[in-house]
């Protein structure tokens, strides 16, 4: 099946632009429920430390103080572990280690942040001011702060996880045989490119932070949580099993949300806590989290160090890959936070290379920081980023220009499908990709700029990113198609939007089907009520899973619709045909609109209400990224005057849509190859960089000066709209190519083995260096 939406215009605005411009937007700090009490955590100064006693006199004499919850409530109320996550087992059959999260620490704190006590008062501003009352006593205990602290293992956190070591993972098998393969390969080759490079720890940081709000209904013995989550459904299948209670005694309500990133996946302890709280009081509870509390509560993402040895032959041709890759996993194992330095980052080899055997290995460790958990890439820009500095680092050893080492080394587009070591990419044409980015950012001109920039002694350089990640992850989603009355038809969706315009493209999508005007269709999400599950809007999958769903749903309705109509038509089944909304008799002038024929059906006691699933196996976004940078030497400022982006996502849905994703997540990326670091004190486990003022966040300067932006789509043979993903494309590919460019740039190879963010300073230094200064 092959659907194709009428292009909209960019000046059109999106079916979501109206409300959010007006402010009608609706948002987790907006709805305001009768009887609504207000809470206030109270939070460990400390990154480890055991709990003596909780203290509650005070706080509870408080002016309008209502309750205060410790460790004891939560137990009393049922509550198990927040840890969710998939299994996964490591080498030699070890499993994963899962320790117990408790929704307020009752015995131990493990990261500065971690919730005690739970205030809840009649305004926020009481329980606030009641907060400060309770009075924690705690026995601070020596902290685990970062990697190499992790691996010495000096302090143990967690008494089954010997060495601090969450899961030790050798791949989806344990091979012996491939790794000694490996071994030989690296061994016996020409060269060997050696790297190894660091992605920072990054603070997610929502334009809107968290929150949620806790109901009981004590008639129904039935909870309901609004959350900023970015799939109701999932987030009531943890929360539920955490509760104790079966899922049709929880609801979830999403409206609204201003950023996700996949930081808002996970359940969080704030959220089983008002639940427990409303209960209680039999009151609303509700909690929205100030900015400094996002710093030390909400996951945040990267903090790994990886180890690659990339083997090539006398030609350049690679022949092997080895990559050792470290993960300080932080204090918890957030829902899917181990899958994403495991499993996301394995996927993503051999990118768009043909590299004949590969040897890939992940150890995960536990400290007295925040948990890891997912955010734009989840995996694939530590993944590319690691490699392409390796491909970088092979074209200096052989001393060949970095676009003639990377063309030699793609798979070809006839080799489609293609079996890499790891997994088949069912499509791709990766040398048009690169060919058409070298064109567009005049690659073939280079030279002549940077002479030209040398005359004003400016610094230039070029870097290429090649990318190619897998986006989907779980592959089932559910929708729904709906008939109100009147000439109007609704499509439900469990994937939520958090940004990514889902009520314009399915808006369209399902118009486009039913052959509609899209102005007849209302997009709803957001309420487990809606009877929709699947998994959340992550990974690039809400297109291509829940834009399958609604097409198998839409073809179901018709089946249905087109009896009620033959009925209606007095004619056979086999004689109906459906085109441009309406049922009509072949060969005769007789139809009736899909509108009427809803109305018949529900005069005849039936219904067109209708739910399908559809399940949408992996696809492979890829693309190709060039930046190129000009440096002041004396100061170490850079401008990225040009950056070319052409990926390849498939079909395109809606252009604008798409190029607005590229270009965020190209902002996503060049704030963390630019300015973002979050710094733990290394000997007291403090977050130093807890505010906008130390945590630098990407500006309107840090962007290209010039951004040059194509698409080139190779339809996904996985899904029946051909699409792959394009949310992550420029975070997975940015990182390499700004670094890549700045390397290029400083004399001598002084900057080849620059960590990240690239901050005037480092760069100054770099450039000092590789002048002789």
């Amino acid at each position: 099946m092959t659907v194709t939406i009428p292009a909209r215009s960019k000046s059109e605005p999106r079916v979501e632009d109206d409300a959010l411009v007006r402010g009608a937007g609706r948002f987790m700090d907006d709805p305001r429920l009768p009887g609504q009490t207000y809470a206030a955590f109270v939070r460990s100064p400390h990154a480890h430390a055991r709990v003596l006693t909780v203290n509650t006199d005070a706080a509870l004499k408080a002016k309008g103080v209502l309750a205060v919850l410790t460790a004891a409530d939560i137990k009393t109320a049922g509550v198990g572990s927040l840890t969710r996550h998939n299994p996964l087992v490591g080498r030699g059959g070890v499993k994963l280690v899962t320790p117990f999260r408790p929704a307020l620490a009752g015995d131990k704190v493990m990261h500065g942040g971690d919730p005690v006590a739970l205030v809840v008062a009649e305004t926020h501003a009481l329980a606030l001011d009641a907060a400060d009352l309770v009075d924690v006593a705690y026995e601070e205990l020596t902290p685990v702060v970062d990697l190499n602290q992790a691996m010495k293992a000096a302090t143990v956190l967690y008494d089954d996880a010997p060495g601090n070591v969450a899961i030790d993972w050798p791949g989806m098998t344990e091979d012996k045989a491939n790794e000694a393969e490996v071994d030989r390969l690296i061994a016996a080759a020409a060269h060997v490119a050696k790297v190894t490079v660091t992605n920072q720890r990054m603070v997610v940081a929502s334009m809107e932070t968290r929150g949620a709000t806790g109901v009981y209904d004590k008639s129904a013995d039935h909870y309901t949580l609004y959350a900023s989550s970015q799939g109701a459904d999932t987030l009531r299948g943890m929360a539920a099993s955490i509760m104790g209670v079966p899922n049709d005694k929880l609801r979830v309500i999403t409206q609204d949300v201003g950023g996700a990133f996949g930081m808002k996946t996970p359940v969080y302890p704030e959220y089983i806590a008002v639940l427990v709280a409303a209960k209680k009081l039999g009151r609303p509870v509700h909690w929205m989290s100030t900015r400094s509390e996002a710093f030390v509560t909400d996951t945040q993402a990267r903090d790994t160090v990886t180890h690659v040895e990339l083997a090539c032959d006398g030609n350049g041709r690679f022949t092997a890959l080895r990559v050792r890759h470290l993960c300080n996993q932080g204090a918890y194992v957030s829902n899917a936070g181990v899958q994403i330095n495991t499993v996301n980052f394995w996927r993503c080899l051999p990118a768009m290379y043909d590299i004949p055997k590969m040897d890939v290995s992940v150890a995960c460790y536990f400290t007295n920081t925040l948990p890891i958990g997912p955010y734009r890439g989840a995996g694939r820009p530590e993944a590319n980023y690691a490699l392409e500095r390796a491909v970088e680092e092979a074209a200096r050893l052989l001393k060949m220009d970095p676009a003639r080492l990377r063309r030699k080394n793609l798979i070809p587009a006839k080799a489609m499908p293609f079996k890499t070591p790891i997994q088949t990419y069912d499509s791709g044409d990766f040398p048009a990709i690169v060919e058409k980015a070298l064109k567009l950012a005049d690659y073939d001109g280079f030279v002549r700029r940077k002479r030209e920039a040398q005359k004003r002694k400016k610094l230039r350089g070029i870097g290429i990113s090649c990318m190619l990640e897998h986006a989907g992850s779980m592959p089932t989603e559910t929708a729904s198609v709906s008939f109100p009355g009147g000439d109007k038809v609704i499509v439900g969706c469990n994937v939520q939007s958090t940004g990514q315009s889902h009520a314009t493209v399915f808006s369209r999508l399902l118009a486009t089907r039913l052959g509609i005007d899209a102005k007849a269709v209302e997009h709803r999400h957001g309420d487990t009520d809606l009877g929709l599950t699947g998994f959340a809007s992550v990974g690039s999958r809400s297109a291509m899973c829940a834009g399958s769903a609604i097409l198998v749903t839409a073809d179901l309705m018709l089946e249905k619709a087109s009896k009620i109509a033959a009925a209606a038509l007095e004619a056979a089944d086999s004689d109906i045909q459906y085109r441009d909304g309406r049922f009509e008799v072949v060969g005769t002038d007789r139809r009736i609109s899909l509108f009427e024929t809803a109305q018949r059906a529900q005069a005849m006691g039936e219904s067109l209400d209708t739910k399908g699933k559809a399940e949408a196996p992996l696809t492979f976004p890829n693309g190709c990224h060039i930046a190129e940078v000009e440096i002041d030497p004396d100061t170490g400022h850079f401008d990225i005057v040009t950056y070319t982006a052409v990926d390849d996502c498939g079909n395109v849905l809606d252009q604008a849509v798409v190029e607005g994703q590229v270009q965020g997540s190209i902002a996503n990326g060049l704030g963390q190859a630019l300015t973002e670091n979050a710094v733990y004190d290394s000997a007291s486990g403090q977050l130093v960089t807890g505010s906008f003022m130390d945590y630098g966040m990407p500006r309107a300067h840090d962007m290209p000066l010039e951004l040059r932006e194509a698409t080139h789509a190779v339809p996904a043979t996985t899904n029946p709209l051909g699409v792959k993903g394009t949310g992550e494309a420029g975070t997975t590919a940015a990182i390499a190519a700004v670094m890549n460019a700045i390397s290029n740039a400083v004399p001598n190879g002084a900057a080849d083995h620059m960590d990240m963010p690239a901050t005037p300073a480092k760069v100054w230094a770099a450039v000092q260096k590789g002048m002789g200064k």
